[in-house]
């Protein structure tokens, strides 16, 4: 699973052979198929690790933000930045989204793996709406927000940053995204004012 997540996120499924997952882990082909029937099993069990993965990073950081601050905003925007530390410390930038891959090349997919994708993205903006509807019962938003597109905004800045961090061989790009974002919920539920 390591392997393929690493090939795909490096290359794309589409040129992310079989043949050279079963060479890279030394494992025979009837091997290979005797845990996946196909590519598609194995997309499948990929993305669904990926979005477990990521929901417990997700818990853990903002979970430890809600320890440091009981207020709503105040432990989001913690939260944020302890993402965006941790995103930081990773030493050659973040290697990628698997779910940001598969919709890229969605067309290679079966249903499931496409639902699948769907529900994962759909989890990340139900994860962060109900940190901004607690956020916005305390400090009603400065400004008119939809507070969906404000929660897609995070995961869709996150895969922005990885692709441009990529493509300008920079791995701060993505950090500094996420600070960008938290300074504009910040400044959605505070307005300019810091106090």
């Amino acid at each position: 699973m390591d392997a393929a997540e690493a090939a795909i996120l490096d290359k794309g499924f589409a040129a992310t052979s079989i043949e050279e997952l079963i060479v890279e882990v030394g494992i025979t082909k009837s091997g290979f198929f005797y845990h996946f029937p196909d590519k598609g099993a194995l997309a499948k069990a990929l993305l669904e690790r990926y979005l477990t993965r990521e929901e417990g990073i997700f818990d853990q950081i903002f979970d430890r933000a809600r320890e440091l601050h009981d207020d709503p905003l105040h432990a989001f925007l913690i939260g944020l930045k302890l993402l965006a530390e941790m995103m930081e410390d990773l030493p050659n930038g973040h290697p990628g989204c698997l779910v940001a891959s598969f919709c890229y090349q969605e067309n290679m997919f079966n249903r499931d793996v496409r639902d699948l994708n769907r529900e994962g993205v759909l989890r990340w903006r139900k994860r962060f709406r109900a940190h901004l509807d607690e956020i916005a019962d305390r400090y009603p938003p400065r400004c008119a927000v939809n507070l969906d597109d404000l929660a897609d905004m995070l995961p869709a800045l996150a895969d922005g940053g990885i692709i441009v961090s990529k493509v300008v061989r920079d791995p701060k790009v993505l950090p500094a995204q996420i600070m960008l974002f938290r300074e504009f919920v910040r400044t959605i539920f505070l307005g300019t004012d810091r106090n």
